[in-house]
């Protein structure tokens, strides 16, 4: 049963990054609960509390990325009932204008199972300095 789980968690935290590459916020709402208990932080931003301002917050990133590409390494994932937690490595590739940036965020993503499935409840970046 936890083996299953944790595929399952590990299964959630790719569609999410497979939404963050897309930069599709179509594909970002259907990941994310959409609830008032939500939260994200973004590397150098201040928390955003509650779906309309986490969603804010994709629409933002991606209005203003022309493309991402993530490596995840050092992956850790754990269930615990019905929360779950990965924390990772991202390895990010992205495009801004004529600007190619290669960044290193270490980040935490919680998980919560709701009917059947698991949404993201939250997720925070944090750059790592070379």
């Amino acid at each position: 049963m936890l083996e299953e789980r944790i595929e399952e968690v590990t299964s959630a935290n790719e569609a999410f990054y497979r939404a963050f590459e897309s930069l599709d916020i179509g594909e970002m709402d259907k990941v994310w609960a959409h609830q008032e208990y939500v939260t994200c932080i973004h590397p150098g931003w201040n928390m955003r509390v509650g779906w309309p301002m986490v969603r804010d917050s994709w629409v933002v990133i991606f209005n203003n990325v022309f493309s991402m590409g993530f490596s995840l390494t050092e992956l850790q994932v754990q269930v615990a009932g019905d929360v779950a937690w990965v924390i990772c490595t991202e390895n990010i590739s992205s495009r801004h204008a004529d600007n190619t940036q290669n960044s290193r965020v270490v980040a935490t993503n919680l998980f919560e199972r709701i009917d059947e499935g698991w949404k993201i409840i939250h997720h925070h970046g944090s750059l790592l300095m070379e």
